[in-house]
């Protein structure tokens, strides 16, 4: 089928931006051939000439090939920029002493009308017909394979557990101010945390893939846009949805043990923490559908874990313990906040309506900004209060973490790659801030 006219005229007018094409055809004799050659295109026959090769052979009249023109810019030292290509497949005719190639079908790529990365998550679908195809000529499953080590590492998300580490350790040394210790109780605590929080990544990877959410996301980064195991074909729905299970069982177990033995206080915070936990993107709630997922994390990250560790150890509830956990919950909820931004275009189109996909740009880019000077204020409210220690002081050299953030934001916020080190930052601004708080509580023991 020849391409239509619009589409020609612009594949001729792209063409005549390269300088050189390489022709590959076979060979009478049955040999693929493959041979530089100059060109021109003609507008008025919606076709390109090309140079006749040099050699014994040439492609016969009416032959089917491929053309290909290329282009790239080695940068100075390393690496190389402004990489395009055009790939055109048609018949070939000679025409006074030229080949003229028709053109019915192309592919091409242009590095500035499309990143690389973008580039090779639209090509998923082409990868997996390749495989499927593989398949079945070779009788045999074909399919992308990894450790079982890297399999778990990378589809529960492994990284993010300094989410969980934070809270329930800064619960832990708030216990030991007030004269409350018991590690093995915290390790435990831990244990079930982040089974909770594995799961939690799982089933997320579940429901949004069953949404149709990461599958319309061709923008992902190592921040965003999930695992991409069940995309990747690396793991199966039904793997994932077993290991979610696995995990939560695991938590739960454990939660039931504490509250058996601690107390029946811990019994509703366990209870919500599950309960915010699954049905994060789990129907019929979907919280994060509906534009409560920064709440939803701000609360299991925060408060929930930090509370909860408090009374597994103390078996109380404390005022400080609260407290000390709203900084690090609004930081955890930016973590999410910022993360969502490169798969708004993903998530507006599978019907996730969150905070990101409602609001405009300069309301999120505010929104970041007055939530940080929020998180620090209440760490300097807590400390010269003396609602929480005043060691809590030294958490506030992270601040310039979140002006950098701010500002990355406001620069990059509809180029998801670009704004990938801010996503890094501010993962670090929680990390270091929490740390911060813990080795603050630290201090107070002894001083």
């Amino acid at each position: 089928m020849a391409l239509s006219t619009v589409r020609e005229e612009a594949l001729l007018e792209d063409v005549a931006g390269y300088g050189h094409a390489v022709l590959a055809y076979t060979s009478e004799d049955g040999y693929p051939v493959n041979v530089a050659t100059d060109f021109e295109t003609v507008p008025e026959r919606g076709t390109i000439r090309l140079d006749r090769p040099s050699g014994p052979s040439e492609p016969a009249e009416g032959a089917e090939v491929n053309v290909t023109f290329s282009h790239v810019h080695p940068q100075p030292g390393v690496g190389y920029d402004q990489r395009r290509y055009i790939s055109i497949w048609g018949p070939l005719t000679k025409v006074n002493g030229s080949l003229e190639l028709d053109p019915q079908r192309t592919h091409g790529w242009d590095e500035q009308r499309l990143s690389f990365f973008e580039l090779c998550e639209r090509s998923v679908p082409a990868a997996h017909r390749y495989m499927q195809k593989l398949s079945e000529e070779r009788g045999e499953t074909v399919k992308p394979t990894l450790s079982a080590g890297w399999l778990f590492f990378l589809a529960t998300r492994v990284p993010f557990l300094t989410a969980t580490f934070v809270p329930i350790l800064l619960g832990a040394v708030v216990a030991r101010v007030h004269g409350f210790s018991a590690w093995w109780l915290t390790l435990l605590a831990l244990i079930g945390g982040i089974a909770i929080h594995l799961g939690l990544n799982v089933a997320n990877d579940v429901f949004d893939s069953t949404s149709g959410a990461d599958e319309a996301n061709v923008n992902p980064t190592m921040f965003s846009g999930g695992s991409r195991m069940i995309q990747y074909g690396l793991v199966s729905l039904s793997f994932m949805k077993r290991v979610a299970i696995a995990c939560y069982a695991i938590g739960i177990a454990i939660g039931i043990y504490l509250t058996a033995t601690r107390g029946l206080g811990l019994l509703w915070i366990g209870i919500a923490g599950v309960f915010l936990s699954i049905f994060y993107t789990a129907p019929p709630f979907k919280f994060v559908h509906r534009g409560f997922g920064e709440i939803c994390v701000a609360l299991g990250f925060g408060p929930i874990m930090v509370l909860g560790t408090y009374y597994v150890i103390a078996q109380r509830f404390s005022f400080e313990a609260l407290w000390a956990s709203l900084p690090v919950a609004l930081l955890i909820m930016l973590v999410l906040y910022v993360n969502q931004i490169p798969d708004k275009p993903a998530d507006a189109k599978s019907g996730k309506k969150t905070i990101v996909v409602r609001l405009p740009k300069n309301a999120i880019v505010m929104g970041y900004g007055l939530s940080v000077g929020a998180a620090f204020l209440l760490i300097a409210i807590g400390a010269v209060t003396g609602i929480t220690t005043r060691w809590a002081l030294i958490a506030l050299i992270t601040a310039p973490y979140g002006w950098q953030v701010y500002k990355a934001l406001d620069t990059y916020y509809d180029s998801p790659y670009e704004l990938m080190a801010a996503m890094g930052k501010n993962i670090q601004l929680h990390l270091f801030t929490g740390l911060l708080l813990i080795v603050a509580y630290v201090i107070a023991i002894f001083v």
